[in-house]
C-alpha cells in the first residue's frame, strides 16, 4: 500500500511521533493507522515525540582526545538529575567516542552507535527515561598536542563544563593548565583577530557613549578609548588574558616560556544560550496540586 503524505500527518497529529517515525511505522504495517499506533507505542516513539517540545537545558558536556585531536559534545537533558544517571552517562560516553570519527552534530546523528543511528538511541533513551533529550553540538581541536579538562566532573571525562585545548609544542602539563585557565576565565577567543566583529564593534560603541558622559572633547574621548578597547581584549582574549597560574604574566607569554604555541581551544559549557523556562515555587505547587 502506498503510504502518502497525508496519512503520515494524520498519525503525527495523532501520536505526536516525528515524521519519519510515522512513515516508517506506517510502512512497517501496510498503512494500518491502529496497527502503526501501536508500533509506536511499542518502540517508545510516540511517547518521546511527546516530550520533544519540552526544554532540555541541563545534561553533560563529555570530552575525549585521541591520536592529536579533542571533541566535545554536548547531550542535552530536562532535569540535573538525569546527568547523574549511569545509562545516560554511559550513552553520553559512546556517543562522544564515535564523535570523534565526524566533522558535524548532523554527520554524528546520522553516524552507526551499536547497529542504529546516534538519534535513534538518544530517542529510545527518552522513551526509558522519560525526559526530552537531545545531542546539542559538537566541537573539536587538533594540534601536536591535545588536551582536555572537565570541571567539577559528574564521572571521567563529562560534566558541565568541558575544555579542549591544543598546542604546538610544550606538554600536557601545561595544556592542562590552560585549559582550567580557561573554564574559570571563560575568554570569547583565542586572539584579537580571531573575535566577533560585531563583538569589538558594540564594545566600542558603548566605550563611546560611556565616555560623551564624561563631556570630554572628541580628541580626548578617542585617546581613551584605544585604552580602554586594549583592556577589553585583555580580558576577553584568551592569549591576552592573566595567567590565572602565574597572574604577572599573559597567558600568551606564559606559552613562549612554556615553549608551546596555543593554537586552538574549545570551551563548552551545558546549557549556555539555552533559554530555559523559570517557574515560581509557588506556581509550581499550583500546578502540581491540579494534577
Amino acid at each position: 500500500m502506498a503510504i502518502t503524505a497525508a496519512m503520515v500527518k494524520e498519525l503525527r497529529e495523532m501520536t505526536g511521533a516525528g515524521m519519519m517515525d510515522a512513515k516508517k511505522a506506517l510502512t512497517e504495517n501496510d498503512g494500518d493507522q491502529e496497527a502503526a499506533i501501536d508500533w509506536l507505542r511499542t518502540k517508545g516513539l510516540a511517547k518521546a515525540a511527546k516530550k520533544s517540545g519540552r526544554i532540555a537545558a541541563e545534561g553533560l558536556v563529555a570530552v575525549k582526545v585521541a591520536g592529536g585531536k579533542g571533541v566535545a559534545v554536548e547531550v542535552n537533558s530536562e532535569t540535573d538529575f538525569v546527568g547523574k544517571n549511569a545509562d545516560f552517562q554511559a550513552m553520553v560516553g559512546g556517543i562522544a567516542d564515535i564523535a570523534l570519527t565526524v566533522d558535524t552534530t548532523e554527520a554524528l546523528l546520522a553516524a552507526d552507535m551499536g547497529g542504529k543511528p546516534v538519534a535513534d538511541v538518544v530517542t529510545d533513551a527518552v522513551a526509558t527515561i522519560g525526559e526530552n533529550m537531545s545531542v546539542r553540538r559538537i566541537a573539536s581541536v587538533e594540534g601536536d598536542v591535545v588536551t582536555s579538562y572537565v570541571h567539577n566532573p559528574a564521572t571521567a571525562g563529562m560534566g558541565k563544563i568541558g575544555v579542549l585545548v591544543a598546542t604546538k609544542g610544550g606538554d600536557e602539563g601545561f595544556g592542562k593548565q590552560v585549559a582550567m585557565h580557561i573554564a574559570a576565565a571563560n575568554p570569547q577567543s583565542l586572539s584579537e583577530a580571531d573575535l566577533d566583529v560585531a563583538i569589538v564593534d558594540k564594545e566600542r560603541n558603548v566605550q563611546i557613549e560611556i565616555a560623551r558622559e564624561s563631556g570630554k572633547p572628541e580628541q580626548v574621548i578617542e585617546k581613551m578609548i584605544v585604552g580602554r578597547m586594549k583592556k577589553f581584549m585583555a580580558e576577553v582574549t584568551l592569549l591576552g588574558q592573566s595567567f590565572v597560574v602565574n597572574p604577572d604574566l599573559t597567558v600568551e607569554a606564559a606559552a613562549k616560556e612554556a615553549g608551546a604555541e596555543i593554537v586552538a581551544f574549545v570551551r563548552m559549557e551545558v546549557g549556555e544560550g539555552i533559554e530555559k523556562k523559570e517557574e515560581d515555587f509557588a506556581a509550581e505547587v499550583a500546578k502540581a496540586a491540579q494534577g
